[in-house]
């Protein structure tokens, strides 16, 4: 039988880094080809993993003839619009968090892809982990915990930072760690607690937001999130608690690539049972809808006490 093909939608350093080398290694698919912006880094990509490179909206319209499934490594508001155009080509859909930072950009995604009954998942990475994606289930399984705590504080742009691959990100350094790393934080408190009902946020600073949840059922949730953090005061982590005690999240979360590398083997039983996965393009939607009310919030408090900074998730 002929394997899957798999198309690449950009050439930054994560798809460098993580997209591009896991697609090339997947005994399951064929590597369909990478498109990017600039010519010359999808040629790159392309000759560093023995595949074709294309670019401009020709090669966005080769790109989606030739495969069955594109994965996105792009900023999420150039994410969006590619997804749905994807879709609406019969493109089954890997996408990465946030699958955008407005609501109508995200839903317009979640609409193409149920409308071209394409399947689709979104790349939240302690869903697909190995360790944390174990755990996550184990004890969303369990049950009973009526609190959580987060913390993803990342020292991207903090006080001494050296920068980094990711520093260079305009959207990072824009949205700040809300956006970056809040689906990190929502896509494992989500299951564990249930669904979010109401959310308030604080921002402190030029890039910390606070987040207090609630969750389905009475339990409550907090995160604190930023990519400002000063490295000395830099680290991740998740702690629940419950009726049987305490547990603590992980602190390996497993090598990005096979992380990467088990999102494809997601997709690919979404696409051949008709299921759809936990982390799908519907969840992705819901994180944007989450995150964006957050937003809202400081950015009504930013703006003075004339604005009203309700509280309610939509």
């Amino acid at each position: 039988m002929t394997k899957p093909r798999i198309g690449l939608l950009g050439t930054g350093p994560w798809a460098e880094r993580t997209q591009a080398p896991a697609l090339a290694a997947h005994p399951g698919i064929e590597f369909g080809g990478v498109w990017g912006r600039r010519p010359e880094a999808a040629t790159a990509l392309a000759a560093a993993h023995g595949t074709d490179a294309h670019s401009g909206e020709d090669g966005l319209d080769a790109l989606f003839a030739a495969c069955d499934a594109v994965a996105f490594a792009l900023p999420p508001d150039v994410q969006a619009p590619l997804a749905a155009r994807a879709a609406a080509a019969g493109c089954h859909l890997l996408l990465d968090k946030p699958v955008a930072t407005t609501v109508p950009g995200a839903r317009a995604v979640a609409d193409a892809a149920a409308g071209a009954g394409v399947a689709s998942v979104v790349f939240c990475t302690l869903r697909f982990a190995a360790g944390t994606a174990e755990w996550v289930t184990e004890h969303a399984t369990r049950g009973g915990w009526f609190t959580a705590h987060a913390h993803w504080l990342g020292a991207l742009y903090g006080p001494g930072a050296n920068g980094g691959a990711y520093a260079g990100s305009p959207w990072r350094r824009e949205k700040g760690g809300l956006w970056d790393v809040g689906p990190h934080a929502l896509s494992a408190l989500i299951p564990l607690l249930g669904e979010v009902t109401e959310v308030t946020a604080v921002r402190t600073g030029s890039d910390l937001t606070h987040l207090v949840l609630r969750h389905e059922g009475g339990a409550a949730s907090s995160a604190a999130l930023s990519l400002s953090t000063p490295p000395a005061g830099a680290g991740a982590g998740l702690e629940i608690r419950g009726e049987q005690g305490t547990a603590v999240l992980p602190e390996r979360w497993g090598d990005p690539v096979a992380s990467f590398g088990a999102a494809v083997d997601a997709l690919l039983e979404s696409a051949a049972t008709g299921r759809p996965h936990a982390c799908d393009v519907r969840f992705g939607l819901r994180l944007t809808e989450i995150l964006a009310e957050a937003e809202r919030q400081t950015a009504a408090v930013a703006t003075g006490p004339e604005t009203p900074a309700g509280a309610a998730a939509p």
